[in-house]
């Protein structure tokens, strides 16, 4: 270094302060470079000021010189730490050995910090792998073996009924002519699995990685974002593939009438609606080592809804809604809305609006398509962290190509769970086709995204995601109804059912009178079918006069293990006879019975004993007395059809 270019910098710190020299045209980059050996810091975890007030910051750049910066020889520029960073190990004791910060939080970086603990070697990640409980569908699957069994071949086949050639051999689950023949567009997950695994000794060094948009956390060669960055801590950047495999199969609802319950709100109100399916992942036998979603419940969230919009609120029973379905052996497998706008009120026809010329799932929904699948990630023992991609689905009711309400089924992809995860996908606003990539700020590094596509020549060029066709992010799950039905909860259709939860109609609300005249129809030997009811049992566990959940547990089990008895003599028990006490005091004299199944079948009309019925208010849901025909509470007139 020239001592004539050469010039002097005085820097305080909390520590202190030294001399360092450095050139006029040296860059900032190597100033801080300079700073951080002269004081010998632990990270790079600091900012540098012109003045002590934090103002007139020094940003770490390999273009820009000191003297462009403005320091002149025998300056004095100031040291602070970020966000509390520790830079000086000899005056800590909380680092660790390598000299980071226990709780380093490299702001403004999109991370979230140092982790206080690292693995110190291998074991401590297979110990952690070890720990990954998978699910039982997919313990059963690792069991089998996977093939798919052909017969002998009459036309080619010459050899005996125990031999075997290349004409009636097995096939191996991912063999593309296969799945080319029989329609399945995308290998299931364990196929995937097997090919990724073929030829190596027990797939031991199958190692499945997701993808990752942040800026790695740690690196001390340079300030953190956004006054640094290299390419040991940068994400490298996506281009998009349409994924060849997908984690569920297909999306079965065990009878047509849970399908047609959640769509009688649109029917009577006209708006969309969103529900949470309950039910229990199973063996697809249609598709090779494949995996089936069987929903045997929808529970409707708290939402506000329109013709054309959902927003969902908050929900306070969410937790016990997941206790609840896990005591009787269920789980969240996914989620459904609806999006039907009618063409012809009197035939029941619908608009046809998705379609290959339009879109299949807008931005938004494949935006929370990601959240929801990263809520409920798919544990797996051959990915480094434990969990790789997810099992939940998404279904949408729209209408098809006959104007028809049928139902379409989709996953989006780890690629989208990614950029969905580190807040890297926006919708557009006017075209629900595509998607947005963020662009890197000061607050977020985001890399860049490419997708490929034919130009005017035939040629594969590779797209910046700005925008972006969401089509890249989505794969095909079919979603239908069984030929012959199965029913896990009561579905007599010669009882009124007990009304779904969240819904604000008339003759929809889960209070102790809905209680009273849905018991009221079953027989004092029917406690088990009565009860039998997912809607009911939640009803019961959240009721504000006494909720039930804590002394629950006996008769859920007696539920999930379809055991009529165990169930019968919980009805004995003092809790129960609690609530029949109730219902006994909430019912009309003298002859209850009568009274409330009458009510039960018009819930507005007056029982043939004569007793007085109520009426409910279709604008603000007021419960009246028969006698009056306004509304006492918002004094609008009761419905003709009422």
């Amino acid at each position: 270094m020239s001592k004539a270019k050469a010039i002097l910098l005085r820097v305080q710190s909390p520590e202190g302060t030294k001399r360092i020299e450095v050139s006029a045209s040296d860059t900032t980059c190597r100033l801080f470079e300079r700073v951080h050996d002269t004081f010998d810091l632990s990270s790079f975890a600091f900012a540098l000021y012109k003045e002590r007030n934090q103002k007139n910051e020094i940003t770490s750049s390999k273009t820009r010189s000191v003297a462009s910066a403005g320091l002149r020889h025998g300056d004095m520029i100031y040291l602070l730490p970020l966000n509390g960073a520790v830079l000086f190990p000899s005056t800590s004791t909380n680092n660790t050995p390598s000299g980071e910060p226990v709780l380093l939080e490299s702001a403004p970086s999109t991370s979230s910090g140092i982790s206080n603990s690292r693995p110190s070697s291998s074991l401590s990640i297979n110990s952690k792998l070890s720990a990954v409980k998978e699910d039982h569908v997919d313990l059963l699957l690792y069991k089998q073996d996977g093939k798919v069994e052909r017969d002998q071949d009459p036309k080619l086949c010459r050899h005996n009924s125990n031999s075997r050639c290349v004409h009636c051999s097995a096939l191996e689950p991912f063999d593309e002519s296969y799945l080319r023949e029989h329609n399945i567009k995308h290998l299931s997950f364990h196929s995937y699995l097997r090919k990724m695994t073929s030829g190596v000794d027990k797939g031991k060094f199958l190692a499945l990685e997701d993808i990752s948009c942040r800026i790695k956390n740690g690196c001390k060669d340079h300030p953190p974002w956004p006054r640094g960055i290299c390419s040991k801590c940068q994400p490298n950047a996506i281009t998009l593939n349409r994924q060849v495999y997908r984690h569920v199969d297909n999306v079965a609802f065990e009878n047509k009438d849970l399908v047609e319950r959640f769509l009688n709100y649109w029917r009577s109100t006209g708006h969309q609606r969103i529900g949470y399916l309950y039910g229990t992942y199973e063996i697809h036998n249609d598709v090779p080592l494949g995996i089936r979603a069987n929903v045997v419940a929808i529970y409707e969230p708290p939402q506000e809804s329109g013709r054309d919009s959902i927003r969902l609120l908050r929900d306070d029973k969410e937790e016990l809604v997941e206790d609840l379905a896990r005591s009787l052996g269920l789980r969240r497998v996914g989620w459904i809305f609806t999006d039907l706008i009618p063409e012809d009120m009197q035939k029941g026809t619908v608009k046809h609006s998705r379609n290959i010329n339009s879109h299949f799932l807008s931005a938004e929904e494949c935006i929370m398509a990601g959240h929801f699948q990263n809520q409920y990630p798919n544990p797996c023992k051959y990915a480094s962290g434990g969990y790789f991609g997810s099992k939940f689905v998404t279904v949408c009711v729209t209408g098809d190509k006959t104007n028809q309400v049928h139902m379409e089924g989709y996953q989006v992809s780890n690629q989208c769970m990614a950029l969905v995860r580190d807040n890297c996908l926006l919708p557009t606003k006017d075209a629900p086709e595509l998607g947005y990539v963020r662009e890197s700020s000061d607050k977020q590094f985001v890399p860049d995204v490419y997708y490929k596509e034919k130009d005017t020549y035939g040629n594969e060029v590779s797209r910046l995601g700005r925008p972006l066709p969401v089509e890249y992010l989505l794969l095909d799950v079919p979603a239908s109804t069984p030929v012959t039905p199965t029913y896990t909860f009561n579905s007599d259709p010669a009882k009124q059912p007990f009304p779904v939860e969240n819904r604000l109609l008339d003759g929809d609300i889960q209070d102790f009178n809905a209680l009273n005249q849905y018991l009221s129809q079953f027989n004092s030997n029917e406690f088990f079918t009565a009860i039998n009811d997912f809607h009911l049992l939640l009803y019961i566990a959240t009721m504000d006069m006494l909720p039930m959940k804590e002394y629950m547990g006996p008769l859920l089990r007696a539920l999930k293990n379809r055991d009529a008895a165990a169930a019968e003599e919980w009805s004995s028990s003092e809790h129960w006879a609690t609530i029949e006490q109730l219902i006994a005091a909430s019912s009309p004299p003298p002859s209850r019975p009568g009274s409330v199944a009458s009510g039960s079948v018009n819930a507005g009309a007056s029982s043939s004993s004569g007793v007085q019925a109520k009426w409910t208010c279709p604008h603000c849901t007021f419960l009246n007395t028969s006698e009056v025909n306004n509304c006492e509470m918002c004094s609008l007139p009761r419905s003709t059809s009422h």
